[in-house]
């Protein structure tokens, strides 16, 4: 717990000295706002819900530029989840205008990489996280699964696309279908697959137990989940690219800290046998912690892109912590219910 506060309190701290460097309803800082809602549940702290609801006045909690890019609405994650907590009808209201069109449409399009897809179409597989969980919420916090059940449609036309059914991994959109690393493997960027797990599990807490895709959902998930685990490297962490670590020889703390929250949430809901997959986890937490700076600054974490590329341990992100804060809020209460017998 002591990790997590010292690391979530860097990045305010950081954000206040050192300014935003992209818009507060970018999906960059959407994603962090997961992990601090996370850790605030946790912490049962409600400094951070306090802290999110200052950033949704100031956006007027309002959404990004473009209406149906999934980047652009993460951020109705957070406030679909503050909307639980504190019922102020205006935290959700634009976000719901725009999902109340979104799941009006046809969303017909073949998902191939021209025409700016990824404005109207869940394209790519980072969306898989941006997209499905901020429609998941506002089903949860309005009690209506139309939102939910649109996500699920959308989720399965994106892995039909997208999902490699031999492999058990996501491309990251079409323009990677081909390509190939520098040691003859396909190119499974790790992070990608982060936000498609972290997207995954998301949905399943969302999604009733007797949802029909519910089945589906889950098989997808241990899929994955086993697969993932395979390619852990030695010492915890997870490289930029998923078959080929030895090209990027530093752990990556972004895709890390994605698996590391998806695999211990399905140890936590029972998908995952605690005797499988609690090493698998305890070795990645080692891996985050280690990754932290003295003055709680988390190191190790991949810029923005869309593929593997290098990383040093001076290198942060927002969405980077967020995912710390997922991963160690997950870790915690599986320790937790251990110790509970």
């Amino acid at each position: 717990m002591h990790i997590m506060k010292k690391t979530a309190d860097w990045q305010w701290k950081d954000l206040a000295e050192n300014g935003w460097k992209t818009p507060k309803t970018d999906w960059t800082n959407a994603a962090m706002y997961t992990g601090m809602m996370a850790f605030g549940k946790l912490a049962n702290d409600n400094t951070y819900f306090k802290k999110l609801i200052k950033i949704g006045e100031e956006n007027k909690w309002g959404l990004g530029p473009k209406p149906f890019f999934a980047d652009d609405y993460c951020v109705g994650q957070t406030y679909s989840q503050l909307y639980k907590i504190y019922q102020n009808p205006k935290y959700i209201a634009k976000f719901k205008d725009r999902a109340d069109t979104i799941v009006t449409l046809p969303h017909a399009e073949s998902l191939l990489w021209v025409n700016e897809i990824y404005t109207r179409e869940w394209a790519w597989c980072d969306a898989l996280y941006m997209g499905p969980p901020a429609l998941g919420y506002l089903s949860e916090s309005t009690a209506n699964m139309k939102y939910l059940n649109t996500a699920s449609k959308l989720w399965w036309k994106s892995s039909d696309w997208l999902y490699d059914k031999k492999e058990h991994l996501f491309y990251r959109d079409s323009r990677y279908f081909d390509q190939k690393e520098k040691n003859g493997t396909k190119v499974f960027w790790s992070r990608g697959k982060g936000w498609v797990v972290g997207g995954l599990v998301r949905i399943l807490d969302l999604m009733p137990k007797n949802h029909p895709d519910r089945k589906k959902f889950e098989m997808q998930f241990k899929e994955m989940s086993k697969k993932i685990a395979s390619l852990q490297q030695p010492d915890g962490s997870w490289h930029s690219s998923l078959l080929d670590p030895a090209s990027f020889p530093a752990k990556e703390t972004s895709g890390t800290g994605f698996f590391a929250y998806a695999l211990a949430w399905g140890i936590n809901h029972n998908l995952l046998s605690y005797e499988d997959f609690n090493g698998v986890v305890k070795k990645s937490w080692t891996a985050l912690v280690t990754s932290v700076h003295p003055n709680g600054k988390l190191g190790f974490v991949q810029a923005q892109g869309r593929d593997p590329q290098g990383v040093t341990f001076d290198d942060t992100d927002v969405y980077g912590v967020g995912a710390f804060l997922l991963a160690g809020s997950e870790i915690y209460k599986m320790e937790l219910n251990r110790a509970d017998g």
